[in-house]
């Protein structure tokens, strides 16, 4: 099950002419699709874009209707494969994932697909994962685009322009037999708004008509001397194409005056960072009319060398504005201006950050000092001398801890590092590589195990030069999600193929949990739609690894302990492999959750484990903390005058999982922890008994306090 269902809000997908649509930018972007006569969809899910794979999911019955095709591929590769149906046909697909990484991955179609050209419609969507929000490397997808000469869309932030973009993207793309890419910050895809609709369209050509006419042409395939044609094409028809299209539909934007002695370059999507900073500074208004003149890069590749120095007559000096690093932008207009024997003095990165996100302050400060310097009587008299200095913002990062992510209360996950951490124990430390996914966070406090990734689905191929006879066998660990994203081709294929005589540790929690908890194939979940119940050992077998075990309760620390000792101590050759199962824990709250919150209002009788730590008996060592790592396992102080230390406590976030005592008991701890049932809706049996039981201890401490001593006075 996705984290979020879009059911509801799917049904504002069908509204036609002369409707206002609100909502968020991903059922923006699903509904402009419709809208534009898309005949095929697909895509890998992954954030921060992978809820708009959660709405096509959702929407599955609409699409069906209009005679769309809906894909949920197996990664991005496959993805940007499937708009091969575009290279032929005149039928307009879209693929959406997660970029750079995304991007990355689907790397050789996408530059294939660009080489080629395409004769219908192509859009790839990336959701693009920078700055102070993402989980990846800090890259941009800007690299790509103008490597392989794919048209770069950076829409402004609001939803008008999004939906406007998808059409014009779908239209630059017919017009130049390019395909091009949208991309869609983070706060974009979950932003806002409102705009005006129009009718759904059934595509011109839809799949279904396309495969009852196969077509083809031996000029599109990227080969010798095709090839060479297609450099040639794309520099002397697509890419002239293109300028002429973006200027004739003026798909970049102009605000402000016509004149003016600076003006202010930037990418589409980061509008809203600049006009809020203008108003902060008092050049602009909250409607967003602007006193600065403003150049605005809905498209950023390629740039229109026409256009810019139209934008620069009469002025002194330009900033550029682009997130990220290089800074391709600044560099391709200082070569327009270069080539022009233009005087204007262009700035940017000497004044804003070469990395990093462009934060408000970043923009505001960095705006305000070009316009001190440049234009100092454009500014408002008490921002050029304001009456006092602001106060300094501290540096918070030398007096706050840092917060690094970290597995969910009852991640089934977290045992399976507590029984590495007790095998480490008697191994010593062991090689150990990651892969990408939630276990990644055992690199971090308290595990500490592992250190490096490599990719999706590349955790045990980044081991591969450690798999020569050492003293000790390297592990890998790798998810379920990654296992059929990558993994099972590229990492246990290699594993297999060179007779591999490493350890590779595959965490199946049922879900592609780490991208919102989207079905794969070895889902236990019955999915109308996709095939699940595939188990991966079975995958493994097939491939020719022997040597598997399966624990299927991974809190049982116990046993992972027992089987991690026996993969890394067994005289067996080949490649051994741990498939370690348990569902993850934030998706099985979400399905019991809402069922037995109800059953509780219906009156029928349910139980809730719960964990505590007796106070008496804990030592206070923390050792169980330090195996552990549970969110809901803390410290706390005794009003004992003869205890110092402050012993373990479990607050009310415990989903009961079981895993604290099972650490304490295979690391042979003080037996502190106990279970309790918390019965909702007893029976009167149990209530009479529960009562009985109270009244019994009630007695019990009541005598035991008058029998001790005290030592207060009378006073």
């Amino acid at each position: 099950m996705a984290e979020r269902s879009f059911k509801a809000e799917v049904e504002h997908l069908r509204k036609g002419e002369g409707d206002t649509f609100t909502g968020e930018g991903i059922l923006a972007i699903t509904k402009a699709l419709l809208e534009n006569g898309v005949g095929y969809v697909g895509g890998y899910q992954g954030a921060p874009i992978s809820h708009l794979m959660d709405v096509l999911a959702d929407a599955q019955d609409l699409l069906s209707e209009l005679g769309i095709r809906f894909e949920a591929n197996a990664n991005e590769a496959a993805a940007a494969a499937m708009l091969a149906a575009s290279v032929h046909y005149p039928i307009r697909g879209a693929v959406t994932f997660k970029g750079s990484v995304g991007v990355n991955v689907a790397s050789d179609a996408l530059a294939n697909l660009a080489s080629s050209g395409v004769n219908g419609g192509a859009l790839v969507i990336v959701g693009e994962d920078y700055g102070e929000g993402s989980s990846i490397m800090q890259e941009r997808s800007h690299a790509f685009a103008m490597k392989s000469q794919f048209w770069l869309l950076d829409p402004r932030p609001n939803l008008p322009c999004i939906t406007k973009a998808v059409k014009d993207g779908f239209e630059l793309s017919e017009a130049t037999n390019t395909p091009v890419m949208l991309m869609v910050r983070i706060r974009s895809c979950h932003v806002t708004g409102s705009f005006q609709t129009r009718d759904n369209q059934r595509p011109m050509l839809s799949v279904r008509d396309a495969l009852s006419n196969p077509q083809s042409d031996f000029a599109r395939v990227v080969l010798p001397p095709m090839s060479y044609a297609h450099e040639q094409d794309k520099v002397k028809n697509r890419w002239p194409n293109a300028e002429k299209f973006i200027r004739e539909r003026r798909l970049n934007e102009v605000f402000g005056p016509k004149t003016a002695p600076v003006g202010l370059v930037l990418q589409g999507g980061m509008y809203n960072g600049v006009i809020r900073a203008l108003q902060r500074l008092g050049l602009a208004d909250i409607h967003g009319n602007t006193e600065v003149p403003l150049y605005v890069l809905n498209v950023t590749y390629p740039l229109i060398s026409s256009e810019f120095l139209e934008f620069c007559e009469g002025k002194d000096q330009v900033l550029v504005i682009e997130e990220g690093q290089p800074e391709f932008i600044e560099q391709q207009l200082s070569t327009f201006l270069y080539r022009a024997g233009s005087g204007v003095k262009l700035r940017g990165k000497d004044i804003l950050p070469m990395a990093g996100e462009y934060t408000g302050q970043v923009m505001l400060d960095a705006i305000g000092t070009f316009l001190k310097e440049a234009a100092p009587e454009m500014l408002p008299a008490t921002v050029r001398a304001p009456n006092e200095d602001r106060p300094a913002i501290p540096d918070l990062s030398r007096t706050v801890p840092i917060r690094p992510p970290g597995f969910c209360t009852g991640c089934p996950e977290r045992p399976i590092f507590a029984a590495m951490k007790l095998v480490q124990k008697e191994t010593g430390k062991l090689q150990i590589s990651a892969d990408i996914g939630c276990h990644l966070f055992a690199a971090l406090p308290p595990f500490e195990i592992g250190g490096a990734t490599m990719g999706y689905g590349l955790g045990p191929a980044a081991n591969a030069a450690f798999d020569g006879g050492g003293e000790r066998r390297p592990v890998a660990v790798i998810g379920d999600g990654g296992f059929w994203h990558n993994g099972l081709s590229s990492s246990f294929t290699n594993m297999a193929f060179n007779k591999s005589d490493g350890v590779a540790v595959i965490v199946d929690n049922y879900y592609s949990a780490a991208t919102g908890g989207q079905d794969v194939m070895s889902s236990r979940a019955d999915n109308p739609t996709k095939a699940t119940r595939h188990p991966i050992a079975k995958a493994l077998k097939g491939i020719g690894i022997d040597w598997v075990r399966e624990v299927d309760h991974t809190y049982d620390v116990g046993r992972m302990r027992d089987v991690l000792r026996e993969a890394l101590s067994t005289d067996a050759r080949g490649p051994k492999v741990i498939v370690a199962s348990s569902e993850c824990m934030l998706n099985r709250q979400r399905r019991e959750k809402p069922l037995a919150q109800q059953a509780i209002r219906d009156g029928r009788r349910i139980e809730a484990p719960r964990f505590g730590v007796d106070e008496d008996i804990c030592t206070g060592d923390h050792a169980c903390i330090r195996l552990s790592g549970c969110p809901s396992l803390s410290l706390k102080k005794l009003d004992d005058p003869l205890r110092d230390d402050p012993v373990a406590s479990i607050d009310q976030s415990c989903v009961g999982c079981g895993n604290c005592g099972e650490v304490a008991d295979a690391a042979v701890l003080c037996p502190s922890f106990y279970r309790a049932d918390v019965v909702h809706n007893p029976t009167i049996w149990e209530a009479r008994r529960a009562g009985f039981r109270a009244r019994v201890i009630g007695w019990l401490q009541s005598r035991r306090a008058a029998r001790r001593l005290n030592f207060g006075g009378a006073g």
